[in-house]
């Protein structure tokens, strides 16, 4: 069995060596790295092409937005999991429109992290409840939703499918099985409206694309 294999980026020894710890606990997860700045977390997903990162947000050097969107530039199959202390609304949305794919605060449980780090890298976009309901709160504001033109698409050219994929996401159905039951399609099928979505819209995660849709009125919550 492929491990999954993680990259650590906290400022805090005791942090890494905790976490490390617990995580390799899972027969499924082995930590190849751990970064102690903002910078070296670059550096080393550079080198060392992990799974996940598992990421903090203020680091030293380099902060963990920063830091995000950096390893997001290098176009690898990395993905970025936010782990942290600050749930505050700036760091937040910041962080997801970064690029980073999961958010989770340091007082969830273990299980919750390891959990989370399965599904980042199944490509599902884990939220802690209290950033899930941020997130809500913040784009459920009543703007009313554009009408569709069939003809001429989206700014990005998304199709009606691509859309209803969003909106399947968006009402809270994240796996490809959720959003192919609902939609009535092949799990193989959503993959391919994912790949194109996240081609068109410029984005790398479910969270980012979704809430660039939010944001540009082309779907809505629940």
């Amino acid at each position: 069995m492929r491990k999954i294999r993680l990259l650590l980026a906290d400022d805090h020894a005791v942090v890494r060596q905790g976490t490390r710890e617990l995580l390799e606990r899972e027969p499924d997860l082995k930590v190849v790295g751990d970064a102690a700045t903002g910078r070296e977390a670059v550096r080393l997903t550079r080198e060392l092409r992990p799974d996940v990162v598992i990421m903090d947000v203020r680091m030293p050097d380099l902060s963990g937005l920063e830091a995000t969107r950096r390893i997001r530039e290098l176009n690898l199959p990395s993905q970025v999991l936010v782990l942290t202390a600050y749930d505050d609304d700036e760091y937040v949305f910041a962080l997801l429109e970064a690029g980073a794919v999961g958010y989770l605060l340091k007082t969830a449980p273990i299980r919750a992290v390891v959990r989370a780090v399965r599904q980042v890298h199944a490509g599902q976009s884990p939220l802690d409840p209290a950033v899930a309901h941020k997130v809500v709160r913040q784009l459920a504001d009543g703007r009313p939703r554009l009408r569709w033109d069939r003809t001429t698409g989206g700014p990005d050219r998304l199709t009606e499918r691509e859309i209803e994929v969003l909106e399947v996401i968006a009402q809270g159905k994240t796996s490809n099985r959720e959003i192919a039951e609902a939609l009535v399609i092949s799990e193989r099928t959503v993959q391919t409206h994912l790949s194109n979505i996240f081609s068109k819209m410029k984005v790398n995660s479910r969270t980012e694309a979704v809430l660039a849709a939010l944001r540009k009125g082309w779907v809505s919550l629940g």
